[in-house]
């Protein structure tokens, strides 16, 4: 793996890691079908009681303001109690601002990366579908500062999202939906709404795939969002024969305002034994 710094040392690689970023492996355990990773649009399922998620991934997100990609960035999840999720994130990653008087004082200053915000977060799964209605819960999240806001890498103070989503299957279907809202108490950002819907479809025992659309408002001068944006994306999850093993891919494109570009590639897996008792019975449940 390239380290960031050497990332960061050729324009060549950058841009070809804004494409798809670079990713490494992690190892397996059984498998758990989700929203969420690779789609904008969460699901509201906490992991089941006692068993973990792990994920190693690279995104990217653009305009015509600035790129920002993350590579190699590593999520965690855990089913800490019955209905509630524990979750982090450590991303390394950078910016490349495009310097376009357009969208000045936005998307200006050089290209840089490092250590990008982590996010913490608590993912609580409060009404339990079932045959008649869906499954609904929070996924509130907090930003930390713990990149370098001065080199655009963080936004300095911490922030959070708060949203609500909703899951309904059908078979081999899935819908899922919600919006948030994002509060972020740092000049030059502005609080914002955001919010998705996304279809997906079990193919065969190996393959997933989803469509959605996804849609925020503005985020302030001082992110790549500079204006409101609805996007397109599709993509999936490959299940490996080794257990537990699945490669997450999503890339998408704007249909209405702000021009946009989005893109997902990680490897995930899933582990943990169920507790004993009416616990395990309420984990299992969706």
């Amino acid at each position: 793996m390239i380290s960031c710094m050497a990332t960061c040392g050729g324009l060549a690689w950058r841009r070809a890691v804004l494409a798809l970023s670079v990713l490494i492996a992690l190892y397996g355990a059984r498998l758990r079908a989700q929203a969420g990773p690779p789609f904008q649009t969460d699901d509201p399922t906490p992991v089941d009681l006692g068993h973990y998620e792990a994920y190693v991934f690279g995104t990217a997100d653009g305009t015509p303001a600035e790129m920002d990609w993350s590579g190699p960035a590593f999520e965690f999840n855990w089913g800490a109690v019955p209905r509630i999720q524990l979750h982090a994130i450590v991303p390394l990653g950078g910016v490349e601002p495009f310097n376009n008087t357009i969208y000045a004082p936005g998307g200006t200053g050089p290209s840089a990366c490092g250590l990008n915000d982590m996010e913490i977060g608590v993912k609580f799964g409060f009404l339990k579908q079932t045959p008649h209605r869906p499954q609904v819960g929070s996924f509130t999240m907090f930003e930390l500062p713990t990149g370098n806001s001065d080199k655009g890498l963080g936004v300095g103070k911490a922030w959070y999202k708060l949203p609500l989503w909703a899951e309904k299957e059908f078979g081999p279907w899935s819908l899922v939906g919600g919006m948030g809202y994002g509060v972020v108490p740092q000049k030059g950002y502005r609080n914002y709404l955001y919010g998705g819907f996304l279809v997906k479809r079990v193919l065969n025992e190996r393959l997933e795939l989803s469509v959605e659309t996804f849609s925020h408002a503005r985020e302030g001068f001082a992110a790549a969002q500079t204006e409101a944006s609805s996007l397109i994306d599709a993509g999936g999850y490959y299940h490996f024969k080794a257990e537990g093993w699945q490669l997450l891919f999503a890339y998408g494109h704007s249909v209405a305002g702000q021009t946009e570009n989005y893109g997902y590639l990680g490897l995930y897996k899933t582990w943990g034994k169920d507790k004993g008792g009416a616990d395990a019975d309420a984990a299992k449940e969706p």
